[in-house]
């Protein structure tokens, strides 16, 4: 018998009411967190086992990225129309059958085609995990209930390079998808018997921007498939690149011109806003070219196994689940200007630090300082960049903004896996020599440090103390190396 609908949240923590829902949208979290974190140390198996290039290994990653970072704020809004379990439950399912489809893939294109649809999938329930939350408890313990729910999904994240790793060396990168699967036949049944159905009454009477939808994913189809493909330079790459940027004018104007707008551009007139946005953009776009590299790195080069190059990245999120709260806790004392100028410097220091892993390279002599500094970077500047996010609007638009914020971090990490191979003249089959990749890694870490420079640069010219401040635990604590953590708007 599913949980009835609930028009004001009631429910108590310590309740078994309580304890089913943050089971389920842990599990449910999870799911997404986890593809986020072990899919990178699978890769040279996959590459190997399905004969595939690096374009291949690119879109492994970029084709779940794209579907999810295009798709991820109409996911919200279709949960806040139509019941947010429901469409929490429909986005896990889907998620399971396209990672099925991943696991069972029989070559490179079905593997690509799958991780699309996992995306659409991850759309549909990564905005739903934490809205149920919000949605469903008493507001005395909704942040308590948040709390725990950062905390056991930013384990999950921790955990993850380590099963990543252990799976492909045991029983196959496969199981690395296919482990999705009874997650998802434990977590839907739960969701639908025990966890009440909440909507957003003010939203049946607003329409769906699928245009503006359908425009943004496309914009970034098809740059980052001119990116990919640039090395083979010709027409139809550059026709493709212009396209995407004529899609991206066009989702402009969309945005500008509609009653009820996926993304209101007004929302950009808040300059902090518009600056933590783009210190958002250097510093996920560093981050996602340097894990997609490092795993590579650590295999290729260094000759770590599957599981070694996962364990070895473990020190990262770790310190993240540690000590993210105190790093809030700072910066609200302090303000957020010094955390998001030190915590992109920290970073660059860490990349830097990376040029030393090479062949034959000391775990703790080499790999470990390089993690722990460029981990206590990331714990400096991510919560206060998602505080600030939420502090830089007015409260009824914060779901939006985290919205806005979390597809940005996403944005950047599709452009730079797809960018950076291109720009450092990583080969289609570099992937396969120690050497030739090492040169290529050399000249990656560098530009990486770059573009977190640029970022503590613009944060340390742009970002002010705002007048209030976030509390929500959900900003405390995070374990995610991906993307920063989502605020769902308040339950009505």
């Amino acid at each position: 018998m599913a949980a009835p609908p609930q028009e004001n949240p009631a429910v108590r923590i310590a309740t078994p009411t309580g304890k089913w829902i943050l089971l389920t949208t842990v599990l449910g979290s999870s799911m997404a967190l986890l593809d986020s974190t072990v899919v990178n140390v699978a890769l040279p198996r996959i590459g190997r086992d399905l004969d595939a290039d690096l374009a291949v290994l690119q879109w492994t990653v970029n084709a779940y990225t794209l579907t999810l970072a295009g798709l991820i704020l109409l996911g919200g809004a279709l949960g806040d129309r139509f019941g947010r379990r429901k469409v929490f439950v429909v986005g896990v399912i889907w998620f399971a059958v396209a990672s099925l489809l991943c696991g069972l893939a029989p070559n490179a294109g079905m593997l690509v085609a799958a991780r699309a649809l996992q995306g659409i999938g991850g759309a549909l329930l990564t905005p739903g995990s934490l809205a149920l939350i919000q949605a469903s408890f008493h507001p005395d313990d909704r942040a308590k209930a948040v709390g725990l729910w950062s905390g056991f999904g930013g384990i999950g994240a921790a955990v993850g390079p380590f099963v990543g790793g252990w799976l492909v060396d045991g029983p196959g990168w496969r199981w690395v998808f296919l482990l999705n699967v009874p997650l998802a036949l434990l977590c839907a049944p739960i969701a639908m018997r025990h966890v009440p159905e909440s909507k957003d009454n003010q939203a049946h009477g607003r329409g769906f921007d699928v245009l503006g939808a359908a425009l943004g994913a496309l914009a970034l189809a098809l740059i980052t498939y001119a990116l990919i493909e640039a090395r083979g330079s010709s027409l139809v790459v550059a026709g493709t690149a212009v396209a995407g940027v004529v899609a991206g004018i066009a989702f402009v104007y969309v945005e500008r011109r509609r009653p009820d707008p996926m993304m209101p551009l007004d929302i950009f007139a808040s300059r902090q806003f518009t600056a933590v946005n783009v210190v958002t953009l250097c510093v996920y776009a560093a981050f996602s070219g340097f894990f997609f590299l490092a795993a590579l790195q650590l295999q290729v080069v260094s000759g770590y196994s599957a599981l070694g190059a996962g364990t070895a990245l473990l020190p990262i999120t770790v310190l993240m689940l540690l000590l993210s709260a105190r790093s809030g806790d700072l910066a609200r004392r302090i303000g957020p200007r010094i955390p998001l100028t030190v915590g992109p410097l920290l970073c660059a220091a860490g990349m830097l630090l990376m040029l030393r892993v090479g062949v034959d390279a000391s775990y703790v002599l080499d790999v470990l300082p390089a993690l722990l500094v460029l981990g206590l970077g990331m714990v400096t500047l991510v919560a206060p960049l998602t505080a600030t996010v939420l502090a830089s609007v007015d409260t009824s638009r914060a779901g939006l903004a985290s919205g806005i914020n979390n597809a940005a971090a996403r944005a950047a990490g599709l452009v730079a896996v797809a960018a950076l191979p291109l720009l450092v003249a990583l080969g289609d089959e570099a992937y396969r020599s120690a050497d030739a990749f090492d040169d290529a890694f050399q000249r990656a870490m560098p530009l990486c440090a770059g573009v977190l420079v640029a970022g503590a640069a613009i944060a340390f010219a742009t970002v002010r103390r705002p007048p209030p401040d976030c509390a929500h635990p959900e900003c405390q604590t995070h374990g995610c190396v991906t993307t920063p953590p989502l605020e769902p708007e308040e339950a009505p």
